[in-house]
């Protein structure tokens, strides 16, 4: 009973450390999808389908180099046992030293990427958008030193600042014809001005070297860690690669991306966030007992399943609607692969709270073997359902293979590595059968209004949201909160 204690004490002093950071994490990236969703509108005005999907090519690839290019340290920095000063110098060369050399093997294998992802084309703005590992691979360790101390304040005006470049960069260059390149151009501008705020706001002293004995500490963590986030990236662009192969024609490249892209605004705006404090949060309570890292499972996972479900609810419902009234009837076809990314939006995140609790625990080799794991049904899956339907049967693969493989496999090496899972079942009923009721009523007052995209969006979004949060939230804590409520306007 102590200890249980124990760890729910553990657990709440932790968590309101980790509450500021992700308070301003969510603020930030509330400023920052915003500007990208407004960007967005004006570049899919301004550029064609064809310029997405060079686009989607190339991120693909920069996806990838950057979950892999610093060998896992700045994951290693955040879990590290022990003073930052004594690990940074050596942390930093090979966080820079990998990302150097693996920009050099992009380089080289750019023109053969794009051509197996169907878009030849794609090789110079593949170039020059990796390049942004240069610049990560050096600050990696400065990023992760504020994620550690919960800093996410001095990250947020960092990302920010770099943000407002990368928004005026792109804007320009689009309307001047440069296609592509205003992505890829804004976004390396980006980098650099981020990477050197976070530089100086990191207060590491500036110093290089090499210990043996850190260094290998460093890499029997991150190396794995890498090849887990590494295989993870590859997984999620994987559509991307499997559309271009198979129907060659970079138009539907475009309008799959614009579907992940609007599937991923919610993972944007607080997946990343959540993770900034869940593997340095987890990693501590890891360090404490069992029972506190199961409590804080048990305490986190409902929260997250609640918040996510009622827009992934709204967004697969309204696909059609949502996609008609922001971008405009061009890219309707990408209405029926939101519809099915939207489901596969609450997996990701689930699957990313599994690989987060894991690599706080230190169990970095299970999200490596817990993501091949996951790859082996779903690259199958995604050409099957491409050959079938398209870019909609894509999207359905790759819930099909989440959902049936990725999930089970993820439970089983939390159990493993001793997570208690039973005590977190409870917790989940409520937020999913509120989501279920709240499904229907949307379809039900979508049907009512069809035809008139804003009208299902306000009327059909409002009800299902409505139900949603009726069902979802116990009546004790709404009456907490509207007694919260009318003692401020007292």
């Amino acid at each position: 009973m102590d200890r249980v204690r124990d760890a729910e004490q553990q657990v709440g002093s932790l968590g309101k450390l980790a509450g500021r950071g992700l308070g301003w994490g969510l603020l930030g990236n509330l400023v920052t999808k915003a500007g990208s969703f407004v960007l967005s509108l004006i570049l899919a005005r301004t550029l064609l389908p064809a310029d997405f999907g060079v686009y989607a090519v190339a991120l693909a690839a920069t996806a990838f180099v950057m979950s892999v290019k610093d060998l896992g340290i700045m994951a290693a920095t955040m879990q590290w046992r022990g003073r930052l000063e004594e690990m940074a110098p050596t942390a930093t060369v090979l966080s820079f030293v990998s990302a150097t050399a693996l920009y050099g093997v992009f380089w080289v294998t750019a023109p053969a990427f794009a051509e197996l992802s169907g878009t030849p084309q794609a090789t110079p703005v593949i170039r020059l958008l990796t390049a942004i590992i240069l610049v990560e691979g050096f600050t990696a360790v400065r990023s992760a030193a504020l994620i550690r101390r919960f800093e996410q304040d001095r990250l947020t005006l960092a990302i920010g600042a770099g943000f407002l470049v990368n928004a005026v960069l792109a804007v320009v260059l689009a309307v001047n014809g440069a296609g592509p390149y205003s992505f890829a151009v804004g976004q390396l501008a980006q980098s650099v001005v981020t990477g050197v705020i976070v530089f100086v706001a990191a207060r590491l002293p500036v110093r290089l070297g090499l210990d043996r004995g850190v260094a290998a500490r460093l890499l029997r963590f991150g190396v794995p860690s890498a090849a887990g986030i590494g295989l993870e990236t590859i997984l999620l662009n994987a559509g991307y690669i499997v559309v271009g192969a198979i129907l060659k024609d970079e138009t539907w490249i475009g309008y799959y991306l614009l579907a992940f892209n609007m599937s991923s605004w919610v993972p944007g705006l607080i997946g990343q966030a959540v993770r900034n404090v869940t593997i340095p949060g987890f990693s501590r309570l890891a360090e404490h007992t069992p029972e506190a890292l199961s409590e804080g499972v048990r305490r986190a996972t409902p929260l997250l399943l609640g918040a996510i479900l009622p827009i992934a609810v709204v967004m697969s419902i309204l696909a059609h609607p949502l996609v008609l009234f922001v971008y405009g009837e061009p890219w309707n076809q990408a209405a029926g692969v939101l519809r099915w990314l939207a489901v596969m939006m609450v997996i990701r995140m689930l699957l990313g709270l599994a690989l987060d609790i894991l690599t706080g625990q230190g169990d970095t080799r299970a999200t490596a073997w817990m993501n091949l794991a996951y790859g082996i049904v779903l690259v199958p899956a995604l050409i099957v359902g491409t050959h079938l339907q398209g870019i909609r049967g894509t999207a359905i693969g790759q819930v099909v293979a989440a959902l049936f493989v990725a999930l089970p496999v993820a439970a089983y090496f939390l159990h493993r590595a001793g997570v208690r899972l039973a005590p977190v079942l409870p917790g989940l009923v409520r937020p999913l059968l509120a989501a279920g009721v709240a499904a229907a009523v949307t379809a039900f007052v979508d049907r009512l209004v069809a035809e008139h995209p804003l009208l299902e969006l306000l009327l059909a979004g409002s009800a299902g949201l409505i139900v949603y949060v009726a069902l979802a939230v116990p009546p004790a804590r709404l009456r907490r909160l509207g007694h919260l409520r009318r003692k401020e306007v007292g």
